[in-house]
């Protein structure tokens, strides 16, 4: 049987199917504007914008410098001459150190801004405060009180009713600031965040009134009124008892360490409350270089604008520590504990200090009169 022929097989060409081409390589100019555009917007989102102009949004921790600083504010309030000083003081020190936030004094409304004569201190003390720190003074009718309570503590009550802020940093005046506290405007949002009063620990925990960010509300602003007023307080207690009340189980708690050390801390021996354990070593150099406000409070000696007793001095300053071997004495303490309040009377000193008459009024010459006439 004859075999039948067949032709060779021809070799199978596999046609090459084009590889799909990257989307980023199209051809499509709008595309790359697009991805243009987005780039920009994120990388830099102050300086575009697709959508139409509209309030910076608050992300602090993105977008910082677009904080509306307007809408936060340092609180002081004055209702007497001494204090009106210190108020201006911590004022002073928020526009020195770069503060962004309003600065607000409340003062007793029948003050006025008219500077009668070269010894109307607190005129003149208000205007400074107004057109050298940019501080909004506003008049408060201040409740009276037999105790004189409200001169004392109570009158910060009202920094509650300054809604036209979202947040007010409320401090008392008899403080130094070493840095400015604008960081803290940008803590989720709290009724109130306040301080440890930490030298009562641990027997007592307790919130401190010296330090007070709060979001202002007029139904707590008049709650917190009706507490302090006379017939519902009780006796011997004042703002710090009263807040306790309100917020003892609800506030926000900041760290003491860096934003309330008292100026006392330096005259014990013992500060396991301030460090918060009793392992760690008490260096009061890098204490006062992390801190950024010191509050005066070292009983017996009064406060720093006050004349002290002869002889206190000497008996109530830190004591010098015994140093051991070749190592000379520690008397960094004393040092520093005596800097902050020659720091704080000379600075009172060249604020508060009173101004010249004010310069009369100028008038020009006579047209008649010509230069170098007597």
């Amino acid at each position: 049987m004859t075999a039948r022929y067949s032709p060779p097989l021809k070799p199978i060409r596999l046609s090459r199917v084009p590889a799909p081409q990257p989307f980023l390589r199209r051809p499509s100019r709008w595309l790359y504007a697009l991805l243009t555009l987005v780039l920009l917007y994120l990388w830099h989102p102050s300086s575009i914008s697709l959508l139409p102009h509209r309030a910076p949004i608050h992300e602090p921790s993105l977008r910082y410098k677009n904080v509306d600083w307007s809408r936060y504010a340092y609180s002081q309030y004055a209702t007497s001459s001494p204090y009106l000083c210190n108020a201006v003081m911590v004022f002073e020190a928020l526009s020195r150190l770069g503060s962004k936030a309003d600065r607000i004094l409340l003062y007793p409304q029948e003050w006025d801004l008219e500077i009668e004569s070269t010894s109307d201190r607190d005129s003149q003390l208000l205007l400074i405060a107004r057109d050298r720190y940019d501080v909004k003074l506003i008049p408060a009718v201040i409740p009276k009180a037999d105790d004189d309570a409200w001169n004392g503590s109570f009158t910060k009550f009202m920094a509650w009713g300054q809604t036209q802020y979202d947040r007010v940093l409320h401090l008392d005046s008899d403080v130094t600031i070493l840095k400015h506290l604008d960081e803290l405007f940008m803590l989720p949002s709290a009724s109130v965040a306040m301080l440890r009063a930490y030298w009562r620990l641990p027997s007592v925990r307790q919130l401190t009134s010296l330090f007070i960010l709060l979001e202002p509300d007029d139904m707590v602003a008049q709650q917190l009124m009706v507490a302090a007023s006379p017939n519902v307080r009780q006796k011997n207690e004042y703002d710090m008892e009263i807040l306790n009340k309100f917020y003892g189980d609800s506030a926000m708690v900041l760290p003491h360490r860096q934003y309330g050390l008292l100026s006392g801390e330096f005259r014990v021996d013992d500060h396991r409350n301030y460090l918060g354990n009793s392992q760690e070593r008490w260096d009061p150099e890098r204490v006062l270089t992390e801190t950024s406000l010191v509050h005066f409070s070292d009983w017996p000696i009064p406060k720093p604008w006050i004349m002290w007793p002869h002889n206190m001095i000497q008996d109530e300053m830190p004591k010098c520590k015994l140093g051991v071997g070749a190592v000379g004495d520690d008397c960094r303490d004393k040092k520093l504990w005596l800097g902050l309040y020659d720091d704080f009377r000379k600075r009172r000193k060249d604020i508060c200090a009173l101004l010249s008459a004010p310069a009369p009024e100028w008038h020009p010459p006579p047209q008649n009169m010509t230069e170098g006439s007597d």
